[in-house]
């Protein structure tokens, strides 16, 4: 931990500074994606959107001291409900602690790109229950370090712009906050995550990273060309609505939501070929199951 951030800017941008050079620098990054091998394990998310008690749930069991195999892929860590019910969005917390984890488990720990940690870096507006959640956190930022703000936000802009784009597995699976649009296909890059991504790809209405982050209409024959493109058998996506914690969506497209109380995780077998997204899907396990196990581990810390 590079010192206390809580209410010091300088801090707070020295870490996310560290936590970005590490994501860049990480031994399975190539490009704008990570590629994992096929050994070990990995503990796949959905969307986080500031529920801390969940990420450190999943955090712990994700066992990354265990073995430097083990991952754990996060994304959406941003924007909670707390200021569409009247309060002050301070998620730029849990991308703090992110950016820790990042640090004290190098090449294991994998924020993606998701739409609403795009819209923040870039100031695109974006919003919920009418209100928008860039200003509620930038109004987060402003209240914890006053005139400094500006330094902290340009930080969480430099954060940000350093994550991946997708992991991408050797046995086939690939985790992504979405994908495109199938009428965005013809706007879309499918060699992206070949190479490194540039200012375009972040905004609209054809950047690569903004359409992928944002896809939600996506039909069979779309998702079976990716997949092809991408040497992919399954797809493990954030993004949509999922109530029960996950969703499948034929022939290969899993969704996943780790906010809500129904939240679910999955955890990949790195070594088993090509993993069906069905079967991925039957497999997720709920963040409330996985609760005991913290809970008994921080009774014994």
């Amino acid at each position: 931990m590079l010192g206390d951030w809580r209410n010091n800017a300088a801090a707070f941008a020295a870490l996310l500074d560290s936590a970005a050079a590490a994501l860049r620098a990480s031994p399975v990054r190539v490009r704008s994606a990570v590629r994992l091998p096929a050994r070990g394990r990995l503990l796949a998310t959905g969307d986080i959107h500031g529920n801390a008690v969940h990420l450190e749930i999943v955090v712990r069991n994700a066992r990354l001291s265990q073995s430097p195999d083990h991952h754990l892929v996060l994304q959406e860590i941003i924007h909670d409900d707390g200021a569409a019910a009247g309060g002050i969005d301070r998620t730029y917390r849990l991308l703090a602690r992110v950016a820790e984890l990042v640090l004290a488990h190098p090449g294991q720990v994998h924020p993606i790109l998701a739409n609403h940690e795009i819209a923040q870096c870039r100031g695109h507006q974006i919003g919920k229950a009418g209100v928008s959640c860039t200003d509620a956190f930038e109004e987060g930022l402003a209240d914890a370090f006053g005139d400094e703000a500006s330094a902290a936000s340009e930080a969480v802009a430099r954060f940000v712009h350093a994550m991946p784009l997708a992991v991408a597995c050797a046995n086939g699976v690939v985790v992504a906050h979405s994908l495109p649009n199938a009428s965005a296909m013809r706007h879309f890059d499918l060699r992206v995550l070949e190479r490194d991504l540039c200012e375009e790809d972040f905004d609209p209405p054809h950047g690569a990273a903004h359409l992928l982050t944002w896809g939600r209409l996506h039909d069979g024959p779309q998702l079976a060309a990716i997949a092809r493109e991408w040497g992919a058998s399954a797809f493990i996506v954030g993004h949509e609505p999922a109530p029960d914690g996950v969703l499948f969506r034929a022939p290969n497209l899993v969704i996943l939501n780790t906010a809500h109380p129904r939240g679910r995780v999955i955890d990949v077998d790195l070594a088993a070929p090509r993993p069906v997204a069905e079967r991925l899907a039957m497999s997720a396990v709920s963040v409330a199951a996985l609760a005991p196990s913290f809970e008994a581990g921080e009774a014994r810390a």
